[in-house]
């Protein structure tokens, strides 16, 4: 984890590495959860047995709940200690660039892209985030993340 102690602190890293996050693991079990909260049982995700047999070899995580672990990504990878609150604002582009195999361990690295003032005395980052799986040789997930963040 990575601690900055004032967001100006950042100024200073636009257009560079912040770090990366903790591991975690995307197991059968955090896959089915995702699948009975978002009603997506496709059975490339769900179905061990059939998965053998689909165009990956075994089942495969959802790219949407690979997105959803970017908050735990966030949280284990840096944070500003003048900061608040921060709020998830949305994102500029996602792209799921290769599978993520159930048990994979997955985390993120960071990018600093930019840094803007908004109204009611936010900074507004964006940061891109690589999602990389253990041993794969490119990301699996790469997002622009917009997050605001109040004093």
């Amino acid at each position: 984890m990575r601690i900055f102690d004032t967001l100006a602190d950042l100024q200073a890293l636009v257009g560079q590495p912040l770090g990366h996050s903790d591991w975690i693991t995307v197991d059968q079990a955090r896959v089915n959860a995702f699948a009975e909260a978002t009603e997506d049982r496709q059975w490339i995700h769900v179905d061990p047995e059939r998965a053998k047999a689909g165009p990956f070899g075994g089942p495969i995580a959802h790219g949407f709940l690979t997105l959803s672990l970017i908050p735990y990504f966030f949280e284990t990878g840096f944070a500003v200690r003048e900061t608040r609150m921060v709020v998830n604002y949305g994102l500029n582009k996602v792209r799921f660039t290769a599978p993520v195999p159930v048990g994979s361990r997955l985390r993120a690295g960071f990018k600093l892209l930019a840094m803007d003032d908004v109204a009611g005395g936010a900074v507004q980052l964006t940061v891109e985030v690589a999602v990389e799986a253990e041993g794969a040789a490119k990301p699996v997930c790469v997002a622009e993340s917009l997050a605001r963040h109040y004093r």
